[in-house]
């Protein structure tokens, strides 16, 4: 006999092995004592159990399953896997099929940033169009962020039920409909429902993404696949300024609208023929209840088909995630490099425009490229850069995994968004001319290297520490980060008109630096953070 087993009958036969399990759960050799014991000091499993040792992986040891509850958090038991499940679930897709899923996530990622930055040129035409105010159609832009902040919630909440590939499916549909919609509307409140729809379809493009990969790579190797998804998606918010204005101006809005529709046809099509479904085996919760409900002595009364039926989901409940000291912490770290992106970008047509006489939008649009180019090259060295500081410190600690040691490659690089931001500031005030404008285009670049130094390895922190719901912290970070930056978009121009560009800018770099603090806080006290909340994390 392997193990001994505390059996308690809830109507139904099934046992399960519960381990109580060490603080730093992180530290194998903890976790391999904690074996050892449960509560009373009774040995509930030998080490020498075979389904330990054909385990080929660590992360196989500390695979979570458990009832769960409010007053039962998730890592609260240790589940030893068979074999022939766990252990090899990093290696089912080859490097090829790795490959092609980073390159069409990426493309599905892309999506949500051109339908949310192309519109922005367009308004001055679109409201010409509409016979109705540049101001009131711009409204459509606010409309469209909290359609993606609360589409993101919803896809990703499904997609830790049913799957990830239905709810590429099921969203680029809704996607298409939503851009045929808005190049048809002929009024503003038509334009505005189908802008709600349109941005609601393509919002799990990112946080899904994120935990494909999640779902694919070890975390080794993840930092630099994630690092490639997040580089190719920022792309989309220096691209689609320019591309916006040059459709607005020489093609019109109506057919750019309608092209994003086929992108989503193009994309659905693709997705339906070669994309296979991620998510680990049994990890979804559909697979559970259809494996419950089929069993003989488990008492259910009704089939549970897996394709038709339906469970109602509350998305919000992913938002519950940032009670996490850790999960909150490098959100608003994240949210604080974001701000300086907004504070430069927004008003770059009141700032560096109103300096040094451009005018042209098409001119004004090339000025977001220098941004855009930093978080391209900068995404995927940051990512590497983390997985390189989770193999390094790795080996430091003689084989023990620190989630934490990623953020590490923050304090690389994530100086120069404070910097960036307020130099941008000093030069735009007081440097005219030609070198003004060579200088500031320098602190964008700068700073788009330094924000997704800050982003990437931060997303592959939340994918490390919270793998089984990684498309819900990344959808209920995304949204979060929404509810910050709305306000501060709106502030931005009030505040260059009170304090000057220089003044807005000095704030930023102070909320920059503030957010910098939280990650070498994190860092340092990131264990004890994770042991006064669990929400649920998952060692892999």
């Amino acid at each position: 006999m392997h193990a001994r087993t505390a059996v308690q009958d809830h109507g139904t036969n099934h046992s399960a092995v519960n381990i109580r399990l060490h603080k730093n759960f992180w530290d194998l050799r903890a976790i391999l004592r904690a074996a050892k014991l449960d509560r009373n000091q009774k040995p509930l499993l030998k080490l020498s159990d075979p389904r330990l040792l054909t385990c080929r992986t660590r992360s196989s040891f500390v695979s979570a399953t458990m009832s769960i509850s409010e007053e039962s958090p998730l890592l609260d038991a240790l589940h030893v896997p068979d074999a022939s499940g766990d252990c090899d679930v990093y290696d089912r897709f080859s490097e090829a099929q790795k490959n092609f899923i980073i390159f069409v996530v990426s493309f599905a990622g892309l999506l949500p940033m051109l339908v949310t930055g192309t519109f922005v040129p367009s308004i001055p035409q679109i409201a010409h169009d509409l016979d109705s105010k540049g101001a009131v159609v711009s409204l459509a832009v606010s409309l469209s962020v909290f359609a993606n902040a609360i589409g993101g919630l919803v896809w990703a909440a499904y997609s830790s039920f049913y799957g990830r590939r239905p709810m590429y499916l099921w969203g680029m549909p809704i996607l298409c409909i939503g851009s045929f919609g808005v190049a048809a509307s002929m009024s503003l409140r038509t334009l505005l429902f189908w802008r709600f729809v349109q941005a609601f379809g393509c919002a799990g493009g990112v946080s899904v993404g994120a935990a494909v990969i999640g779902d694919i790579y070890r975390p080794e190797q993840r930092g630099t696949a994630l690092g490639i998804f997040f580089g190719a998606s920022l792309l989309g918010v220096a691209l689609s300024p320019i591309i916006g204005g040059t459709a607005a101006h020489y093609w019109s809005w109506r057919n750019l609208h309608f092209s994003l529709g086929i992108w989503g046809v193009i994309e659905m099509v693709l997705i339906y023929l070669s994309f296979p479904e991620t998510s680990h085996p049994q990890s979804g919760e559909i697979r559970k209840l259809a494996a419950l409900s089929n069993h003989p002595q488990s008492g259910a009364t009704r089939k549970l088909t897996l394709p038709f039926n339906f469970v109602l989901i509350n998305p919000f409940n992913s938002l519950w995630l940032l009670r996490s000291p850790n999960i909150m912490a490098v959100t608003l770290a994240n949210a604080s490099a974001m701000v300086t992106d907004y504070v430069l970008l927004v008003p770059i047509a009141y700032t560096i425009g109103a300096r040094y006489h451009i005018s042209n939008e098409a001119l004004i649009g090339a000025c977001f490229l220098p941004s855009g180019l930093g978080n391209f090259i900068a995404s995927p060295i940051a990512g590497r850069l983390s997985d390189t500081m989770i193999s390094k410190w790795k080996v430091k600690r003689k084989g023990i995994w620190v989630p934490e040691d990623r953020l590490r490659a923050v304090l690389v690089g994530g100086l120069l968004v404070p910097l960036s931001v307020g130099l941008s500031g000093l030069v735009t005030a007081y440097i005219a001319g030609p070198l003004g404008l060579v200088l500031n285009l320098l602190c964008l670049f700068l700073n788009g290297i330094g924000v997704d130094f800050v982003l990437t390895p931060i997303s592959s922190y939340n994918v490390d520490v919270l793998q089984s719901r990684s498309a819900e912290v990344i959808a209920a970070v995304t949204a979060f980060r929404a509810i910050i930056l709305a306000p501060v978009t709106a502030a931005v121009l009030p505040s260059i008109e009170m304090l000057g560009v220089a003044g807005t800018n000095g704030i930023a770099t102070v909320i920059a630096l503030v957010g910098y603090g939280l990650i070498v806080l994190t860092i340092r006290y990131g264990d004890r953070m994770r042991a006064w909340v669990d929400v649920g994390y998952t060692p892999l």
